[in-house]
């Protein structure tokens, strides 16, 4: 097993974890079917692509990853995985995905959401009532469309990458194989 599969393993959330979660209880026979928790070709990538438009669209922790395991449940997505990639947005990472968001939002629906509002409350740590407040003006559809744009090109990228690793690990692998077979013979 390589270091990258450990690492990825010994980071994903574990099917036990999942388990005691009290929102995915009413779930729990089909969401802890083996099929959804295997490393295959056809699950990983649509975990990673799935994990990615939660994680990036939904931006709420916790909600992030019980909604990437219960969306996995009709693609067929590995759930670990899926949960795994809701963490690349995380507290260091949103601020970044928010403005980016704001900027595509504005440029491809042209509202004209204050952006200079979002940058005073950024560097001001204002507490959630004033990015509640800010959220509800004019800036909310904006962001919506913004989230909605990167989310989707995250995971489009993302799936694409996941299915070119997975190749490239397997092509690696069966040459490996054959030439372990040439020594042997």
């Amino acid at each position: 097993m390589s270091r990258l599969n450990k690492w990825i393993r010994s980071q994903a959330p574990s099917r036990e974890s999942f388990e005691k979660s009290r929102f995915l209880r009413p779930f729990a026979q089909r969401v802890f079917h083996p099929a959804l928790w295997r490393f295959t070709r056809r699950s990983v990538p649509r975990g990673v692509a799935l994990g990615l438009l939660v994680g990036i669209f939904l931006l709420i922790p916790g909600v992030q990853i019980a909604g990437a395991a219960l969306l996995a449940l009709p693609v067929r997505a590995n759930i670990p995985i899926a949960a795994a990639m809701t963490f690349l947005s995380n507290p260091a990472t949103t601020p970044f995905i928010l403005a980016a968001s704001l900027y595509i939002g504005n440029a491809t629906l042209n509202l004209g959401a204050d952006l200079t509002q979002f940058e005073a409350l950024l560097a001001r740590s204002a507490p959630l009532s004033a990015w509640a407040e800010w959220v509800v003006s004019s800036a909310a559809p904006a962001l919506l469309w913004g989230l909605f744009v990167i989310a989707t090109v995250s995971a489009a990228i993302g799936y694409v990458i996941a299915v070119a690793v997975w190749r490239w690990w397997l092509v690696r692998k069966w040459r490996a194989r054959s030439k372990h077979r040439r020594s042997v013979a």
